[in-house]
């Protein structure tokens, strides 16, 4: 008898190291991440590229900041090819400070808008850049959109993608800034599946890339709400009808049902399954999504 229980207890705690050493893995960067720096820090220098024309003088110290994060962000590489552990908040920092190049290459040197300041609300006109610009769209602003493939605690891996597309036009007074059917990318940035030991599967979620007008922009946004609804179809009489900038989009809905059965969405965008469940989000579920940065399309 205690020959099983110690066997038993063996199996339990190896299980459990396991899991945490999962779960440490995905607290770390990845080659993923590199790549998604790499390629932030293109779309940065085209940017900064583009600013010269208007603001030399700006335009060459952006760049010299390029310049090091692009080092940085080789060490990161180097670092993560030695299997040496980078802490995944160091991506997020890198990250943050390349979309900050981006924000005051893209606002610098812009003429003013000749739209009298009555037009804008007033949440819009508060919320500016880092470079003094106000943002076309502010942190805060809620956007529900429908999920394009799949996704479930029981088979995501972390950073896998996946694309959903706005329902409704965003507007700001007669101008439409973010039309429906833009497409918000996202990253499965946690996972826990449902186990005999972990009875409760869980998903985060987090959209860092919209598609407006051809052209994608960073942003940082989480789940706030999964909505069940109609569908497309029944939805479709109401979509286009637009909001305001900061605005609820998802009350407007066509159809909708509310909050999705089976799952509650805790801090960070993290939706959890009920006890002994995986968290199963079909194709077409509409996710309410909250801006944590705001976004600036000039």
């Amino acid at each position: 008898m205690k020959r099983v229980n110690l066997a038993f207890l063996l199996v339990v705690a190896s299980l459990l190291v396991g899991g945490v050493a999962r779960s440490a893995n995905a607290q770390n960067a990845t080659n993923v991440d590199v790549q998604r720096l790499q390629d932030s820090l293109d779309d940065a220098s085209r940017d900064v590229a583009d600013l010269k024309s208007r603001d030399s003088a700006l335009a060459s110290r952006l760049q010299s900041e390029l310049d090091d994060l692009r080092d940085e962000t080789i060490y990161l590489k180097v670092k993560i090819k030695k299997n040496e552990t980078v802490p995944r908040t160091e991506y997020f920092e890198m990250r943050d400070r390349i979309d900050n190049v981006r924000s005051q290459a893209r606002g610098a040197g812009r003429p003013a808008s000749t739209a009298p300041a009555s037009s804008a609300p007033p949440a819009a006109s508060a919320t500016r850049s880092s470079s003094g610009t106000p943002m076309d769209v502010p942190v805060g602003t809620e956007l529900d959109v429908r999920l394009q493939q799949s996704l479930s605690s029981a088979t995501a891996q972390v950073e896998d993608r996946f694309e959903a597309t706005t329902l409704v036009d965003l507007k700001q007074g007669d101008r439409v800034i973010v039309p429906a059917g833009s497409v918000m990318r996202g990253v499965v940035s946690s996972v826990t599946k449902t186990t005999r030991l972990e009875r409760k599967g869980s998903l985060t979620l987090a959209f860092d890339q919209v598609r407006v007008n051809g052209r994608d922009y960073p942003i940082r946004a989480t789940v706030t709400q999964a909505i069940e609804s109609e569908g497309i179809k029944g939805e479709a009489p109401k979509i286009g009808a637009g909001a305001g900038v900061g605005a609820i989009i998802g009350g407007i809905l066509g159809g909708a049902k509310g909050a999705l059965a089976g799952i509650l969405i805790g801090g960070g965008g993290t939706i959890a399954a009920t006890e002994g469940k995986d968290v199963e989000l079909a194709a077409g579920t509409v996710l309410r999504v909250r801006l944590d940065s705001g976004l600036n399309l000039r």
